[in-house]
């Protein structure tokens, strides 16, 4: 699997503290997915480049064991406002590993690409890791999420 490098951006969207410990993020990451969707998030977001809806794992105390945030939201050209509930988050430049996870959402399509990152041996930064849902993710039965992990 080749390595990429990704620019530095910005992104618009709401946020929640979790952790995998005691199953704690399978309940918070789809409570705050929950709100996001049903706050019709995407189409209060300014300067928004794209409906994409990008999640976010960053701000993590350690590594993946340990408590971290969860960002959803739409990459910006700029940040000139922030409607309420939201906030701003700029990814810095890095190198990803680049991860595609097919297949029901509802099933634990991504959930299960996760398992396998975990077990992994990767040189992990745990500064930022994010899932891209684009157009490929509009039917959640047979989805493709592009998934990119932050490696040294």
């Amino acid at each position: 699997m080749n390595k990429v490098t990704i620019p530095s951006f910005q992104l618009i969207g709401m946020t929640v503290r979790t952790t995998n410990a005691n199953q704690q993020s399978a309940k918070d990451i789809p409570a705050l997915w929950e709100k996001f969707m049903m706050n019709q998030s995407v189409d209060k977001i300014p300067n928004k480049l794209s409906n994409d809806i990008y999640c976010v794992y960053t701000k993590y105390e350690g590594d993946h064991t340990l408590p971290y945030t969860t960002f959803l939201g739409c990459k910006v050209d700029q940040i000139t406002e922030l409607p309420a509930e939201m906030e701003s988050l700029v990814i810095e430049a890095g190198t990803y590993l680049p991860y595609t996870a097919e297949g029901n959402l509802m099933e634990g399509a991504v959930w299960n690409k996760w398992v396998e990152i975990w077990d992994a041996d990767l040189d992990r930064t745990f500064c930022s890791d994010f899932e891209v849902y684009g157009e490929k993710a509009q039917n959640p039965a047979d989805a493709v999420v592009d998934i990119f992990i932050g490696v040294r």
